[in-house]
């Protein structure tokens, strides 16, 4: 491991399996439960995925929704690619591509729970709280350093992995946080509990 790979966490989890393409060509209200509890690394920088949210081209919050751009196109393709965006100018999202080619459906990746590289989360971030390092999804594209030239990258190669989870974790279910169509929509997935959340879930559903 290089310095920026380390973790002053005593015991990082064990990584389970990598995920592989097919994991993602499934309904994206299969994944996004599914991503809870998985672990999703950037230059061997992050950690254990603790929120989440679908979208799928057939509702309006999803820019799927009116058909293919230049921004968009990668949503359009096959699964288990990246799809990052800028967010009101300012920050940098990530998503995972799901279903078949054609689909445009995608799993936004909202926060984690940092387990590798929390040294040089804490430097790009320029704060020390773990809490507050990836709790929200431009937060999370900070830490990890993801911009737009992380855009339509295989999540099975690198500089990108993601791992399957090796244990239970209860997931609860909410409406979608920022948007402004399609609100009541209950597609908001996290880990029950977990402090690491972007914002608490209010009457969650399990």
């Amino acid at each position: 491991m290089t310095s920026s790979q380390t973790s002053d966490t005593p015991n990082p989890p064990i990584l389970g399996k990598p995920l592989k393409p097919s994991f993602f060509a499934r309904s994206v209200h299969d994944v996004a439960p599914d991503l809870i509890g998985a672990t999703l690394l950037v230059d061997g920088v992050g950690g254990i995925i603790v929120e989440v949210e679908a979208y799928h081209h057939t509702e309006p919050a999803a820019h799927s929704h009116r058909g293919p751009t230049p921004r968009n196109m990668v949503m359009f393709g096959p699964p288990g690619f990246t799809y990052v965006y800028r967010s009101y100018g300012i920050h940098w999202c990530m998503n995972f591509v799901c279903e078949k080619n054609g689909s445009a459906a995608a799993v936004l990746i909202r926060a984690l729970q940092p387990t590798h590289g929390i040294p040089a989360m804490r430097r790009r971030r320029g704060l020390h709280d773990e809490r507050l390092l990836c709790s929200g999804p431009g937060k999370l594209c900070e830490a990890l350093g993801i911009s737009i030239a992380h855009n339509a990258l295989p999540l099975d190669a690198p500089p990108i992995a993601v791992y399957q989870r090796t244990a239970k974790f209860e997931v609860v279910t909410g409406v979608r946080i920022g948007i402004t169509k399609a609100v009541d929509l209950p597609w908001r997935y996290g880990l029950k509990g977990s402090k690491f959340l972007s914002k608490p879930f209010r009457n969650v559903a399990p």
